[in-house]
Formats: structure tokens, C-alpha cells, sequence
């Protein structure tokens, strides 16, 4: 199989991470449509987004040890079935226990078998250019606030909610069915130029509980569940929070597509300076943009102003998260990669879980969303300190923690 295939897996990838975590994250949209519809909470609506995250740490983990042992194929495959079929029944239930349990449960698994599978099995196919072909990979989350969360939002306008978690659900088959058998796995040998040889970065015999041990794993497993722990509430809640702030609900819906957008340019640039300025210095420097950008949300009301801080918020929280399997590569090399950085993604979806539930709290209690971005500005700067920790030089020797 020629190296230009390798192109193939970027799209293929890129496209999988759009319509499955586009679905996933959809449920923000949903978020208002649903409370008035079925009297439920937010608290407990959100609270199915919690479960989507602490299943996807699970999934992602076991996801990425089934990829380093049958490939990344029939992984992908499962998932697309999943999550089809999760969302489908979800569309149907009329108790806010079964919802949560379909949505939270059987969407967040499948979600999971796309992120770690792909962005490994990417970062096998690359050597030179990794940064930018994982950036590529992880862009298709971008590309899912400008279309799946607008589709959502005009098939719930149309019909109702539950048609359109119906038509997504259905739609995620007709899509990731065909791309998950376009997937294979690397050719042994593989570099970006095409020619044989050992990749960089190997993990020399290294077992993954070793891995799992060393001072490089805990710092990337923190810093990775700090960063997602200080955005994944503002995200999640900045529909209805720019609603709560008298912006139209299309128009709230079009700062998540902003984001989204600024979240495909911010991967493709913060991977094109990890490859030329280094990984550690641009993900720090992201992760501080971050934190401050979600302490300036509490100073915003108009429309205009979300949306100057989404391209900021976005590009800035898009462009690190793929900047972590990249540093999981140099660490770790391509043998145990799929367990090892399945694990830290693990640890990344228990940070993400944290936000949307917390956030439903805070507005059921306060009916305001400031202790929300307060608190997830404190947790980013927390972030920022733990990056600080990552060793200068990622493709030495582990030190022991």
C-alpha cells in the first residue's frame, strides 16, 4: 500500500471525529428543546453528557488497547454501528433515567472508538508532519459545530427533537459505516518518506505498565484532565448561556459554529508551530490563551462580543488537544501507543465530565452561569502549571516518578 494512502486515513479520520463527536456534543443543542418538551432538568439532562465522558475514559482506554491488538478497523466499525443505533433509541425514550443511560452510556462508548483509534493510527502513518496530520484528524471536531450542531438545531425547528436525534442517528450510519472500512492499519516499516526503517520514538521494549509509572505519563494524564476538566463546561453550557445573555437561539447556536470554525484553524495552526517550534511551548502557551478567555466570558452580553472571544476560545482549545498524542508519541513510541494514550484520554473524558453536570447545577441553583466560567478559569491556570512540568526533551529516556 503506497504512502499516499496515508492521506486517505486523514480524511477518513477527519471525518469520523465530525459526525461522531459532532453527535455526541449535539446534545447541547438539544439541552433546551428537551427541558421544555419532557419538564426534566438541566442538572439532569447534562448529567447524561457527564456519563457520555466518564464512558468515553473507559472506552477510549479499552478502544486503544483493541487497537494495538486487532487493528483499527473493526474498532471503528463497531463504533459506527453504536452509535447509530444508540441514538435512534435515544430519540424514542420518555423517562429521563433511560435517557440518560442510552445517551450517556451507549453514545459515549461509541463516540470513544474514534478519537484514540484514529489519532494512533495517524500518527503510525507519519513521521515528518506528525503535529499537522493529527491536527487534521482531530479538525474534523471543529468542522462539527459548523454542521452537525446547525443541522440539529434546523431539524429540531422543523420537527421536533426527537425526529432529529432520530434523522442524526440514522445519518451517522450512512456515514461512518463506509468510512470505517476505508481504514487500515500502517505498514510495518512506515516513515513520511516512504521508505523503510525503524520510526523514531520507539518504546524500546518498554511494557505499559512502565509506561504508565514514568513522570512523562503523569504530567500528560494531568495536564490533559485539567485542560478538558477548565472547558468542557463552557462549552457545553455556551448555547444557553449566550440565550441566558438575550442572544436569539439561531444566533446563540452560531457562536458554537464560530468556535467550531476557529477550532479548525487553531488545529491546523498550533500543529503547523508544534512541528517547527516544538509541542511543549505551544501547548502551553494555548493552554494559558485558554484560561483567560474563559474568565473574559463573565465581561460579554451582545453577540458581537461572544463572538470575538469563540474564535479565540476555539482555536485556542482546539488547537492543543491534538498536541497530546503527539507528545504521548515521542514519549511512548508507536508499540503501545493505543493503550497508553487511551489511558490519558481517559483521564482527559473524567475532566470533561466534570463541566456540563456542574454547570447544570450552578444555573439551577444561581440561575446564572458565572460561578461556572470562574471556576473553569482557576482549573485552566491549574493546567498551565502542570504543562509547565513536561520534560524539555520528549524522546528521552522516561525518568521514574
Amino acid at each position: 500500500m503506497g504512502t499516499s494512502y496515508r492521506w486517505v486515513i486523514v480524511a477518513a479520520g477527519a471525518l469520523m471525529t465530525c459526525v461522531a463527536l459532532g453527535a455526541m456534543f449535539s446534545l447541547a443543542i438539544f439541552l433546551e428543546p428537551i427541558s421544555a418538551d419532557t419538564s426534566w432538568s438541566r442538572a439532569g439532562i447534562s448529567s447524561a453528557m457527564t456519563l457520555n465522558f466518564l464512558v468515553m475514559g473507559v472506552g477510549g482506554f479499552m478502544w486503544g488497547a483493541a487497537t494495538d491488538r486487532f487493528g483499527p478497523r473493526i474498532v471503528v466499525l463497531i463504533g459506527a454501528v453504536l452509535l447509530g443505533l444508540a441514538l435512534v433509541l435515544a430519540s424514542q425514550v420518555h423517562s429521563l433515567l433511560i435517557f440518560q443511560g442510552i445517551y450517556g452510556v451507549l453514545v459515549g462508548l461509541a463516540a470513544s472508538a474514534f478519537f484514540a483509534p484514529m489519532i494512533v493510527t495517524t500518527t503510525a502513518w507519519f513521521d515528518k508532519h506528525r503535529s499537522l496530520a493529527v491536527s487534521l484528524v482531530s479538525a474534523g471536531m471543529g468542522v462539527a459545530p459548523m454542521t452537525i450542531s446547525p443541522f440539529a438545531r434546523w431539524l429540531i425547528t422543523a420537527y421536533d427533537w426527537r425526529t432529529a436525534m432520530f434523522y442524526i442517528g440514522v445519518m451517522s450510519w450512512l456515514l461512518l459505516v463506509p468510512a470505517a472500512l476505508l481504514v487500515r492499519r500502517a505498514p510495518d516499516g512506515l516513515t513520511a518518506d516512504g521508505e523503510g526503517g525503524t520510526v523514531a520514538g520507539d518504546s524500546n521494549g518498554m511494557t505499559v505498565g512502565q509506561a504508565f509509572r514514568s513522570m512523562q505519563f503523569l504530567v500528560l494524564g494531568l495536564t490533559f484532565f485539567a485542560c478538558c476538566m477548565a472547558h468542557s463546561g463552557p462549552i457545553f453550557h455556551m448555547v444557553s448561556y449566550a440565550m441566558a445573555c438575550g442572544v436569539a437561539p439561531m444566533a446563540a447556536v452560531s457562536i458554537y459554529s464560530v468556535e467550531g470554525l476557529a477550532g479548525l484553524g487553531g488545529r491546523v495552526v498550533f500543529g503547523i508551530l508544534g512541528d517547527r517550534l516544538g509541542v511543549k511551548p505551544v501547548l502551553v502557551a494555548g493552554l494559558l490563551i485558554q484560561a483567560v478567555v474563559i474568565a473574559a466570558y463573565l465581561m460579554v452580553s451582545k453577540l458581537g462580543e461572544f463572538y470575538t472571544l469563540a474564535v479565540i476560545f476555539g482555536a485556542t482549545y482546539g488547537g492543543v488537544m491534538p498536541l497530546y498524542a503527539v507528545l504521548a508519541r515521542d514519549y511512548f513510541g508507536p508499540r503501545i501507543l493505543g493503550t497508553v494514550f487511551g489511558a490519558a484520554t481517559m483521564l482527559s473524558c473524567i475532566g470533561m465530565a466534570f463541566g456540563p453536570l456542574a454547570g447544570g447545577w450552578v444555573y439551577d441553583a444561581y440561575a446564572s452561569y458565572s460561578w461556572l466560567f470562574i471556576g473553569s478559569a482557576i482549573v485552566g491556570l491549574g493546567a498551565v502549571a502542570i504543562a509547565l512540568a513536561f520534560p524539555p526533551q520528549p524522546r528521552q529516556k522516561l525518568q521514574p516518578a
